[in-house]
């Protein structure tokens, strides 16, 4: 019988021991984390909050060069994502200044590259560059492949393709 006793007491001992270790087992202590919650629950709400600040900065810069654009005169054209083209004419006189990548297709009238932009534009049509005060030439896709780059148009009016970040000026 005394043997039972001791026994009954041990255990009790074991478990109040186990109890007080998981009470504190997820604590601040002792934090108790799972792989699946962090491939599910957390990885999600890391990648929304990304999402979100991501967002949020192109926003503000969107902004800023909005505000810069419209400071020196310019103005900010919508790229429609750079999937499409968008038809845009230029007066004579106008220049049209494109951001690396965008493209350019001379539709109607007649325009030539800045005499400014030494390094000018690249022809995908022909395979070739066209320096700074070439004249692009009517269905050739032109595309800028560093830096701002200008097109100035020639003719009283220049229809052109743009797909592609842009101002007009």
């Amino acid at each position: 019988m005394k043997k039972l006793k001791i026994a009954a007491a041990l255990m009790c001992v074991c478990f109040l021991f186990t109890a007080a270790y998981a009470t504190s087992a997820g604590s601040s202590t002792d934090p108790l984390v799972t792989l699946s919650y962090l491939n599910g629950t957390y990885t999600e709400q890391v990648k929304a909050m990304v999402d979100q600040t991501v967002n949020e900065r192109r926003a503000e810069m969107e902004r800023s060069l909005r505000e810069i654009l419209a400071s020196q005169g310019g103005t900010s054209t919508p790229t429609n994502g750079g999937s499409v083209f968008t038809v845009v004419t230029l007066y004579q006189g106008q220049a049209l200044v494109g951001s690396a990548g965008c493209e350019l297709l001379l539709r109607s009238g007649s325009a030539m590259c800045s005499a400014a932009d030494s390094m000018g534009l690249t022809d995908i049509t022909s395979g070739s560059a066209l320096v700074g005060g070439g004249a692009l030439s009517n269905d050739h896709l032109y595309i800028v492949t560093a830096g701002p780059r200008s097109v100035i148009a020639t003719a009283p009016m220049t229809e052109m393709l743009v797909r592609g970040s842009y101002i007009i000026q």
